[in-house]
């Protein structure tokens, strides 16, 4: 059982101001061709799949698989990684929290997408702890040839302070769980930069302020960027997407109205990142849902 103890490592503090770090820069990528494809579960327990493309436009919402999960139950899902199965359809992986436990979860679609392969679906525990106190999930893969990693990150309400954790995932389960602390400001976060010794992060806190956190793998501590100061304060949920070659297509979406904006947004260099609004998104994201990222297996974010 995954267990919560004290800081190990601190961070900067986000109350007291982030201090800024250099980023390599690098053109903006045409966003005209980029899309994601967004997933959620919905109370019902049912994933639903959407494509969003920078026009911006959005496919008819499809609902299915159903009922994979517990009404009501489902929360925190980690974007779920696909794969091109024989003769249809595909194998769709991820995390999802079940009530306060965290599972693996996956399970093989048919030819429609919307139906599962029968007695495909396999749901493994992982752990227990994971309460409200939990406001975001996120498992990483990275692998170029002859190396691979996987990595997962939590941001945490922990009493009087806000941490990000992270764990290495290994094949004898989740091990070197550390934390870094000072993240009491950030209201949510999206995954937009995976390297050998890193993961980048997209974070925006309750001011409305924008920043980059670099998270290391290995021994270190974050790195926080300042990227914007103000206006991103309504979005509660951020799905990333790679776009071009050290690009992302950036969805933010406000439950509060039920509305999604998209932007492109250039290799993240602090202030000088390049953000274009896209527009808003013309379909309507329920509140109740928990929103995700569908990828294809292989895909490395590059957008940090």
């Amino acid at each position: 059982m995954i267990k919560y103890g004290r800081v190990l490592a601190a961070g900067v503090l986000l109350a007291a101001g982030f201090a800024a770090a250099p980023a390599s820069a690098a053109p903006a990528a045409s966003a005209a061709a980029c899309s994601l494809r967004l997933g959620s579960i919905t109370p019902g327990g049912d994933h639903t799949l959407q494509t969003i493309t920078a026009t911006p436009s959005a496919t008819v919402r499809r609902l299915g698989p159903m009922n994979l999960y517990p009404d009501g139950q489902a929360h925190l899902p980690t974007s779920v990684r696909t794969e091109l199965v024989v003769p249809a359809g595909e194998q769709r992986t991820g995390l999802v929290a079940l009530g306060p436990r965290m599972y693996g979860t996956s399970y093989i679609t048919d030819g429609t997408g919307v139906s599962v392969v029968p007695g495909t679906v396999k749901q493994t525990l992982v752990g227990g702890g994971w309460d409200e106190l939990h406001k975001y999930v996120e498992l990483s893969r990275y692998s170029v040839a002859g190396y691979s990693r996987s990595n997962v990150y939590s941001l945490i309400n922990q009493f009087t302070d806000g941490l990000i954790a992270r764990w290495t995932v290994t094949p004898s389960g989740w091990k070197y769980y550390t934390t870094f602390g000072g993240f009491s400001s950030v209201k949510t976060m999206t995954l937009i930069g995976q390297g050998r010794a890193y993961d980048t992060f997209l974070a925006t806190t309750n001011g409305g302020a924008l920043y980059t956190v670099q998270v290391p793998t290995g021994s270190g501590k974050p790195v926080v960027t300042k990227i914007r100061t103000s206006t991103w304060q309504g979005f509660e949920t951020l799905i990333a997407e790679k776009c071009g070659n050290y690009g992302t297509l950036l969805l933010g979406i406000d439950k509060d109205t039920g509305t999604g904006y998209l932007y492109a947004v250039s290799h993240a260099n602090g202030a000088a990142t390049v953000i274009k609004g896209l527009g808003k998104v013309p379909t309507t994201f329920p509140s109740e849902d928990s929103y995700f990222r569908y990828y294809t297996a292989g895909t490395q974010l590059t957008g940090a």
